[in-house]
């Protein structure tokens, strides 16, 4: 999975967030640390040799980007690419290393939020406002929340290569046996169509949370809900963090009612993809899962004919007095960013213009299943018709809601992990693990 910041990949972006801070990361203003002006326009004669990390490693991603540098080379003889890819975990420990040493690639990989912006506040990341900002020619390719997603003070600091969002997917025969009309439009509803699901013999929504994650998506939607849009922001920020507003205990009691009235049991020994093949054989009537995966759902993916020719999606649906954004979708690109200390960054820009021009971005859909964050990438020939109707309910959301485990500092996605385990299991009440998220939090502020 693509989205998996495990329990041991939490710890190691702590150790990264440590490391980097001994290198100058994260000021006390919470500020930019920013280096000379660079000319970052395509230069007139390309040559040289690009360094290039990303955590894509898997056979099913990789030839992608390595069609792409040979591609790149071809078109640019005087350039050599040295393109390395690793795993997710693998990157993480990778990347705290590099950045320690401050021996960062030309380009590198990075999720939104927390995560890209140590390196923003460490120094680490070009600005690349001038050539990606949303008016230039080349940021109005892209998605404008794609864009915001990797900026940080008004300023654009990555460049998104994908799109991704969470959907409860659901099969449209099982809802039909249970005499339901069509998905729930409040969180009452979702709950109490689990019970009609259950008396027609079905596990109303698959939950495999073996690794912690699945739980912190659910948690990343139930606070935007839950807690007012302002609040959250100070929140997430490590340096005003307090987690004292009532919708996060809100947030988690909701999270426990799903799980009791909705899922199955032993959730926490089930991995995400275990779960997701009951969803898969008609076992279960709804799975949470991301727009990346939407591809597993069809005869190729593993699905059943009959699953794979009725299902649909909607969005998580929020209690109807929450206070919160309830128009925020959990979501978030992935992207690049460009080494601040690189002498190649002008270079890396234009490989970076060329990785993600029109052409490219048809066939990252086509070859490895990604949305794209380039309008009008996707396409009857390179996508399943949920992944187009997915990407224009994705340009009428109000805002991304970021990964919990990448929004937050590290220890305080390491408490709301590990609390979300605990209630998944019934060994934490809410207010437990609230109270475990406050003394992270309070933690962090102090270091910050």
């Amino acid at each position: 999975m693509k989205r998996t910041i495990h329990k041991s990949a939490l710890l190691a972006a702590t150790a990264a967030a440590v490391l980097i801070a001994a290198c100058g990361a994260p000021g006390t203003s919470g500020t930019a640390k920013t280096g000379k002006s660079q000319d970052l326009a395509s230069p007139a004669t390309k040559s040289g040799t690009l360094s290039i990390i990303t955590k894509f490693a898997d056979p099913k991603y990789a030839p992608f980007f390595v069609d792409v540098a040979k591609a790149y080379e071809s078109a640019n003889p005087g350039v050599k690419v040295n393109l390395q890819q690793v795993g997710d975990q693998p990157y993480k420990d990778k990347i705290r290393v590099l950045s320690a040493s401050k021996s960062l690639p030309d380009i590198y990989f990075s999720w939104a939020g927390d995560f890209a912006n140590k390196f923003i506040r460490g120094g680490l990341a070009t600005d690349l406002t001038s050539v990606v900002g949303p008016s230039s020619s080349w940021g109005k390719t892209f998605s404008p929340a794609a864009l915001k997603a990797f900026e940080y003070q008004g300023k654009n600091y990555g460049v998104p290569i994908d799109l991704d969002a969470k959907y409860m997917v659901y099969n449209k025969v099982a809802f039909q046996k249970a005499g339901l009309s069509g998905p729930p439009t409040s969180l009452a509803d979702l709950l109490s169509d689990c019970g009609k699901l259950k008396a027609a013999g079905y596990t109303p929504i698959a939950f495999g949370n073996q690794f912690g994650w699945p739980a912190i998506h659910y948690l990343t939607q139930l606070n935007t809900f839950d807690v007012p849009a302002a609040t959250l922001a100070k929140d997430y920020n490590p340096s005003t963090g307090e987690f004292t507003d009532p919708g996060y205990v809100k947030a988690l009691e909701q999270f426990q009612s799903i799980v009791k009235e909705c899922s199955n049991p032993s959730a926490n020994g089930l991995s995400h993809e275990a779960a997701q093949a009951t969803f898969l054989n008609g076992k279960a009537a709804m799975h949470y899962l991301e727009l990346l995966e939407f591809p597993a759902i069809t005869t190729k993916g593993g699905a059943t004919k009959e699953v794979a020719n009725n299902w649909d999606f909607f969005r998580l649906p929020a209690a109807s007095d929450a206070p919160g954004d309830k128009n925020a979708l959990t979501g978030a690109p992935d992207g690049f960013m460009v080494n601040q200390g690189s002498k190649n960054a002008a270079l890396a820009v234009d490989f970076l213009k060329f990785m993600t021009n029109l052409q490219n971005a048809q066939k990252m859909t086509k070859q490895i299943g990604y949305p794209s964050p380039v309008q009008g990438s996707a396409t009857e020939a390179n996508s399943v018709p949920q992944q187009r109707k997915a990407l224009e309910d994705m340009a009428s959301a109000s805002a991304y809601a970021i990964w919990l485990d990448t929004v937050t500092n590290a220890d305080v996605a390491n408490a709301f992990l590990a609390g979300a385990e605990g209630i998944a299991n019934g060994s934490q009440t809410p207010q437990q693990v609230i109270q475990a998220v406050q003394k992270a939090a309070a933690k962090v502020k102090k270091q910050s």
